[in-house]
């Protein structure tokens, strides 16, 4: 995009770029999201920044009215595999605050001084100035949504001191935490300071969310213990267990929404990890794609321009915990959705963790890998092979031979995926699909996208045309072949 085409979306106030770029504004000093809905400066005094740290990075404070520290994510930061990609991904999740740059650089296989270079030459900002930017947006999350001691939000959302949490929070708000605090007695209700127990959370997205479809996935994968979906239809509320760095939680996700956003709430015993708990609920809902972009390109195709069509806003999803899905994706190697979930709840009730105190019908957090590396598994009542390559498996993720966390090489995953015994292709593609959150796989000889297919008259010769978006033809594909 040039820059006189950004300054275009901003004139239109189109929302389908927020999060995708910000814009500051010389004369106010202030930063915002596209769809700011603030009287359009004039050109000239405007300046285009790739993320909200780089804006902040540049000396412009958030916007009140339009929050562009709220904005969806970029798109972009699903598709690429490069090591910026990966960088934004695992800064996302937390790995700054628990282990540094230095941690960051390692995951990477990168020095810690290429990584500020490539993060700085293409963000505007280097690693540092993005978990800063984000620790801010969780400092804002907590202190309008909690009562917490604002020393204790300062520690929760991963400042090292007092004054670089106060000095951060003047800096991007312009407003003490006092006084940030004080703004949510007055703000939107869901920053009502007298909310129910948990922090309460929109979690935006741009353009149409089927959010009945992906609770449909879901209500049809839960396993006992660890998740569960209450309600009817259109007003359900998916709940599950979260495994997290510093401490089990507990996710809450409404299907109904008054606005681009999904109303979740976490149950955490550990404030720590509401940063790494929020990535991880945006990853499982796909809130960061854009399903403008994808229909465009799948819609060229005749054979799939009527599954988008019927489905607008279909997603792709993806995981709270990689390796959870893996471990699940190999457990469901040919077998029924039914056979699946008892499988994966026997496996829990044996040897998962249970929660300090259950929540609802929840009780447990899904096994460890670590836990399951060396175990018969005989609860499973399956094939021996299955439990061979289960235990397989755990060895290769406990051992590191197997890496699926967000920033992970998706190429080198696949690859020691399928060196492993028991895991063909299409388990491979399923898990690199949703573990890793690959926008562009189509798992191989997967007989409901043939079965889809055949009905249209074609196959799958023609999917390179749906690249690289294959991941929700092959959802739209499974949604047709269901019905």
């Amino acid at each position: 995009m040039t820059e006189d085409v950004r300054y275009q979306a901003v004139c239109s106030r189109d929302a389908r770029f927020d999060g995708e770029f910000f814009f500051a504004v010389a004369t106010t000093g202030i930063f915002c999201r596209p769809s700011c809905s603030a009287t359009t400066p004039k050109r000239r005094n405007v300046s285009f920044h790739p993320t909200a740290a780089a804006a902040q990075h540049a000396g412009f404070r958030a916007c009140r009215r339009c929050r562009p520290d709220s904005a969806p994510g970029s798109a972009a930061w699903n598709a690429r595999a490069d090591v910026v990609g990966r960088a934004v991904r695992l800064i996302g999740d937390g790995v700054i605050d628990r282990e540094g740059v230095a941690g960051l650089a390692q995951r990477l296989g990168y020095s810690a001084r290429q990584i500020q270079r490539q993060l700085t030459a293409e963000l505007g900002a280097g690693p540092i100035a993005l978990a800063r930017a984000q620790r801010a947006h969780t400092a804002r999350i907590l202190l309008q949504t909690t009562a917490m001691p604002a020393s204790d939000v300062a520690f929760a959302a991963g400042f090292s001191s007092i004054r670089q949490f106060n000095d951060t929070i003047r800096e991007t708000y312009a407003r003490t935490p006092s006084e940030l605090r004080a703004a949510a007695r007055t703000g939107p209700p869901h920053a009502a300071h007298d909310a129910p127990a948990g922090v309460p959370l929109r979690l935006a997205h741009r353009g149409l969310h089927a959010t009945g479809a992906l609770f449909d996935y879901l209500a049809a994968r839960a396993i006992d213990g660890v998740e569960e979906i209450t309600g009817p239809a259109g007003a359900r509320t998916y709940r599950r267990t979260l495994d997290l760095p510093h401490a089990p939680g507990v996710a809450e996700v409404r299907e109904m929404s008054a606005g681009p956003w999904l109303e979740c709430r976490l149950h955490l015993d550990d404030l720590r990890d509401l940063t790494c708990a929020t990535q991880r609920v945006r990853r499982l809902f796909d809130l960061d794609a854009d399903p403008e972009a994808v229909a465009e390109r799948l819609r060229a195709d005749p054979a799939l321009a009527a599954l988008v069509d019927a489905h607008p806003g279909l997603r792709a999803p993806g995981t709270t915990d990689p390796h959870e899905i893996a471990v699940r994706a190999v457990l469901g190697q040919q077998v029924t959705l039914a056979s699946a979930r008892r499988l994966g709840s026997a496996l829990v009730a044996v040897r998962g963790r249970a929660l300090p105190a259950p929540s609802g019908a929840l009780t447990h957090l899904f096994p460890t890998v670590d836990a399951l590396a060396d175990a018969d598994l005989a609860e499973l009542r399956t094939p021996g092979a299955r439990r061979d390559a289960l235990r397989a498996l755990a060895a290769a993720l406990t051992a590191g031979s197997v890496v699926l966390d967000p920033g992970a090489e998706r190429d080198d995953a696949e690859r020691a995926l399928l060196a492993l015994p028991g895991i063909g292709p299409w388990t491979a593609a399923y898990i690199r699909m949703r573990a890793l959150g690959d926008p562009d796989v189509l798992p191989p000889g997967d007989a409901a996208i043939t079965t889809a297919l055949r009905r249209t008259g074609t196959d799958t010769a023609r999917a390179d045309l749906w690249r690289p978006w294959r991941s929700y033809a092959a959802h739209h594909l499974w949604k047709a072949a269901a019905t």
